[in-house]
């Protein structure tokens, strides 16, 4: 790059940062389109719509039925926001709560009532005789029996819980010509009944309406026996109206028949005092490690840093652009993906700082830099990308949200690492940044003989996964639970106070949950305003029929609470058993999907191993943790392990990057333990400056947090030490072990 070009370079770099900066904070245009105001936030963060539904009937319905409800509409629900949430209350009752909504009546008029959707057989004499099943109408149709009789006659054909998936989308015509469509998959029961139905319905030329909420929705004709589970409709005029008839069929294939109790609209369960203090620990955190850049790497650091800005401005702009919901998981996505951006840079440097030791020219120094360091930056990324994308797809919740800011951030910190890192360290070699006191030398290192202390680092993790194990058994004889489980995994009591005068939720924390810790004896307290009301809802673990009258006294005596407006339901969890083994599903999957990539970039599979047994290490060793010091385990605690998964795999990926390339260059007098220690010691700056970084960025949350952001921030911190302790202490000696010990197949 010449002089010229290097300088223009760096005007646009700067011109760009500015005009990212201005979008990400101020945004465009009257809407402020891009600005980080603008970004959808979660109920933790924002609030949202709430909505209680309550079962249909005299009779109470079995938990089954009612577990099966709450995790179909949270699949429903999850077109609005992955980050909305569903959970029993009481015996018959469900809440839906949705993030970043303000207009509840919109919702329940898109939302519709759940359950009690039908497919009729009738004849095709009246109505629209120009839509097929593949094609839709309902103009004309009425239904001149009850559900009852047809019921009884065989006039219903399906119900909705014969559909297992129903999805709006677009398909090619005989023609060849786009259309809208809506894609129906049957249960294996619902296969036989529609396969026979079709059949009666072709041979007669009938139609088979689809009855919902009252009124038909589509009524198709039947243009073919159809026997594999299978159908299309066809006939939309939009995607939008193929999906508000997918989303109807969805919803309408329930088991239980629901009707709106009540709907509100909410505010943050954090509030406002939280959002503050996060933007302040990341402002002050991505402080830091600009300087930390700057100081230890020079005109390489200052490059990172442009770069870093650039990347900052670049999230905040896809997550508008996507419209992912952020939350305190999603935080941590973003966390992990700006350590993993500040990782790919000091093994860059690092590689620079080696070639300049080596005696090569700084123009050299800096491509060569980059292209060793490429193999560790992409196997590195791209295995928790793999996490990232099967957490998306199987996962669900807040797993969903935490995998679409990460993966969102893995790219972007890719692109800025290898490419505007570069493009502006260039430059400023191009204006006459050519000494190499500009970008530094390695002093010369001892190797440290990590692997002759194998035996006792193994036998330290061991201690400690073990202590971890004695103190779940510890809890689970005291308490009856081996974590301390917060109401999201448990449920809990829901509690609901309409106050004398309104308050703002700094004056609940300071005033009212106080009183409620002092009666449940746990400070773990969700708080959510109802807009427009005095009305506060606190949800707390299970309170006992002694416990809420005490609660309820000291309402009534320290506020002048009226008793009559203090009402209080058993909830259940907000992460169902189901979301459960979704989580536990997806992290299976991309595990196995991660040992499959290394196994087939290291060529051998003891890499593979040794990466999954450190991972699950950090794993055991921060549950340890939770158990020990009794830390609130919530929704927080999934994308926390997550995070430390992705952590772990990407600090161990580094180091087997170095030992692949010794092995390479092994000279005969090398032995492998040697080779080994070589390559740790050679990599340890990194592994020490990266967790720094990232430590950096998780502990200003912790000290400027409020609780709950602290019992986030907590175990990360404990993660991130475990992740750099097992990187250099135990995935090279575990792989010694089995390199020596382990004939390769």
């Amino acid at each position: 790059m010449k002089k010229n070009k290097g300088i223009i370079t760096l005007i646009l770099t700067v011109l760009i940062t500015v005009a990212l900066g201005y979008v990400a904070i101020w945004g465009i245009g009257t809407e402020k389109a891009g600005a980080a105001s603008g970004i959808k936030q979660g109920l933790d963060l924002a609030g949202g719509v709430s909505i209680t539904y309550q079962v249909v009937g005299d009779e109470e319905p079995s938990a089954a039925d009612m577990s099966d409800t709450i995790y179909k509409l949270q699949k429903r629900v999850e077109v609005y926001s992955t980050e909305a949430q569903v959970y029993q209350e009481g015996a018959d009752r469900i809440n839906i709560e949705i993030p970043g909504v303000s207009d509840a009546n919109s919702i329940l008029e898109d939302l519709g009532r759940p359950g009690a959707l039908y497919f009729i057989a009738q004849s095709d004499d009246d109505g629209n005789q120009n839509y097929s099943y593949t094609g839709s109408g309902a103009t004309g149709y009425s239904l001149d029996k009850t559900i009852d009789e047809l019921l009884a006659d065989g006039g219903v054909v399906l119900e909705g819980t014969d559909v297992s998936a129903a999805q709006g989308g677009s398909a090619s015509d005989e023609l060849g010509n786009s259309q809208f469509v809506v894609d129906l998959t049957f249960t294996s029961e619902g296969t036989t009944k529609f396969a026979d139905a079709t059949t009666k319905a072709f041979s007669k030329g009938e139609t088979i309406g689809i009855y919902y909420d009252g009124d038909f929705i589509s009524v198709p004709r039947v243009q073919a026996a159809l026997k594999d589970g299978k159908a299309q409709i066809t006939g939309m005029a939009s995607f939008e109206e193929a999906e508000k008839l997918a989303s109807q069929i969805r919803i309408g294939g329930l088991k239980l028949e629901l009707e709106e109790l009540r709907s509100n609209v909410v505010g943050a369960q954090l509030g406002e005092e939280a959002v503050n203090t996060s933007l302040q620990a990341a402002i002050i955190g991505l402080i830091i490690i600009a300087l930390f850049m700057i100081i230890v790497y020079r005109i390489p650091g200052l490059s990172s840093v442009l770069a870093l800005i650039i990347y900052t401005c670049l999230i905040v702009l896809c997550l508008n652009m996507f419209e992912i919901t952020l939350t305190l998981p999603g935080i941590a996505g973003i966390i992990l993906s700006i350590g993993m951006a500040v990782d790919a840079n000091v093994i860059i440097f690092a590689r620079i700082r080696e070639e300049l030791t080596a005696g090569k020219t700084v123009r050299n120094a800096i491509d060569t830099g980059f292209q060793k360091a490429l193999s560790a930056i992409i196997d590195g990324n791209v295995t928790t990308l793999i996490a990232a994308f099967v957490l998306g797809v199987k996962g669900s919740g807040t797993v969903k949200g935490f995998a679409y800011t990460l993966g969102l951030g893995i790219v972007l910190s890719m692109f800025t690492a290898l490419f505007v890192t570069r493009m502006i360290l260039r430059a400023f070699f191009a204006v006459g940044l050519k000494d190499v006191k500009f970008y530094g030398t390695n002093k010369e290192k001892s190797t440290v003989n990590f692997l002759g202390k194998k035996n006792i680092f193994f036998a330290c993790s061991i201690a400690v996964i073990v202590l971890g194990f004695v103190f779940m058994g510890v809890n689970s004889a005291s308490t009856g639970k081996v974590l301390n489980y917060s109401l999201d995994f448990v449920g809990g009591t829901s509690t609901n106070v309409t106050f004398n005068e309104d308050m703002d939720l700094a004056a609940i924390d300071a005033n009212v949950v106080p009183v409620f810790s002092s009666v449940t004896g746990d400070g773990a307290i969700q708080v959510q305003k109802v807009a427009g009301s005095n009305e506060v809802i606190f949800k707390t673990r299970e309170l006992n029929v002694d416990e809420r009258q005490a609660l309820e006294t000291a309402l009534v005596d320290q506020f002048g609470v009226n008793k009559e407006l203090i009402t209080a339901e058993t909830i259940s969890s907000t992460i169902s058993s189901e979301m459960k083994s979704d989580a536990v599903v997806a992290v299976i999957i991309s595990t196995i999907c991660m040992l499959i990539y290394i196994w087939f970039r290291f060529k051998d599979i003891r890499f593979a191993a040794s990466s999954v047994a450190a991972l699950l290490h950090d794993v055991l060793v921060v549950l340890a943790f939770y158990a020990v010091a009794k830390v609130s385990v919530g929704s927080t605690f999934i994308a926390c392990m997550l995070t430390i998964v992705g952590y772990s795999i990407n600090a161990t990926i580094v180091i087997f990057d170095r030992i692949r390339e010794n092995l390479g260059s092994m000279l005969k007098k090398d032995t492998l333990d040697e080779l080994v220690n070589r390559s740790i010691s050679q990599t340890l700056s990194r592994s020490i400056f990266t967790s720094l970084t990232t430590f950096i960025m998780v502990a200003a949350l912790y000290v400027l947090g409020v609780t709950s952001i602290r019992e986030f921030a907590l175990p990360l911190m404990v993660g991130i030490v475990c992740g750099t302790y097992s990187s250099v202490c135990i995935t090279g000696a575990l792989w010694y072990v089995m390199k020596t010990k382990v004939k390769k197949k």
